[in-house]
């Protein structure tokens, strides 16, 4: 089972961050997800919690390995993705 700065370090480069990118989103230093990553230090569950919430995270998948690395979207979520898609296309066309 990967170690949870396993799991950190996949989720980052899922998302295409740098840990300093993934540090400022989570308000921490970078080096502080660096030693997440190498297994050096755990992460508090403050910095657990904001990986659940901001990122969408399936807690059980992160703390267990159980299921997969994020929750599905919530409806408003994929609603006011497709609004601005579509907000994108009336300008591009100069609709709106």
């Amino acid at each position: 089972m990967s170690s949870i700065g396993e799991k950190l370090k996949e989720l980052r480069i899922e998302k295409r961050m740098t840990q300093a990118g993934l540090a400022e989103k989570l308000n921490v230093k970078r080096q502080t997800i660096a030693n997440i990553e190498a297994e050096k230090n755990n992460p508090s569950i403050e910095l657990i919690n904001k990986l659940i919430i901001d990122f969408n995270v399936n807690a059980n998948w992160l703390i267990a390995g159980i299921g997969k690395p994020f929750n599905p979207a919530q409806f408003e979520d994929v609603q006011d993705e497709l609004t601005l898609k579509v907000e994108e296309l009336l300008k591009k066309h100069n609709l709106i």
